[in-house]
């Protein structure tokens, strides 16, 4: 019995064994973490504090007709928590996830560009099927959380990638 436990512990653990598998899970717990603070300050601001403003049209904008974006209160309330949860989601990503120690100011730089690009893409996404549960009277708190949940997470194609490899890199050891 004791060999047992000596040969466990000489084992290597997981996170040594796949220190890449183990970066993509911190990366994807990190999106239940600020997916739920999105989704949490999404709701407060749909529901509470844009709550007049949900069915009101948004004035006419060449980029909001391409966002397919019609209703102030889902603009605002998704421009807002998404903002605050890929802030969130760099922080942490930053420090506990990837460990990054290249230049700060360089990979913020490149993090703004690929989140701007996000934001448009989730904000697109937000607006066509924000509209389209306005329009069919489908909007309420479990379909928001379920679209919210959906639509945050079709990023994870480009931005695992691009902060594993570009953004948020490590220098490598001499």
């Amino acid at each position: 019995m004791s060999e047992t436990r000596e040969s466990a512990a000489q084992k290597p653990r997981f996170t040594e064994r796949h220190p890449e598998w183990w970066k993509f899970i911190k990366f994807n717990l990190c999106i239940v973490v600020t997916t739920a603070l999105d989704v949490s300050i999404y709701l407060l601001l749909l529901y509470h504090v844009f709550d007049g403003l949900n069915a009101v049209p948004v004035a006419d904008s060449a980029l909001l007709r391409f966002l397919r974006i019609e209703y102030q209160g889902y603009l605002y309330a998704y421009l807002i928590s998404t903002t605050v949860g890929y802030v969130a989601a760099y922080l942490i990503n930053r420090k506990l996830t990837f460990h990054s120690d290249c230049n700060a100011a360089l990979s913020s730089v490149l993090y703004v560009i690929m989140v701007a690009g996000t934001i448009l893409f989730d904000s697109w996404l937000g607006g066509v099927v924000g509209t389209v549960m306005q329009n069919h009277g489908w909007s309420t708190p479990f379909t928001e959380i379920l679209a919210k949940c959906v639509i945050i997470n079709v990023p994870t194609i480009w931005t695992y990638p691009l902060e594993r490899f570009v953004i948020q890199r490590q220098r490598k050891k001499a």
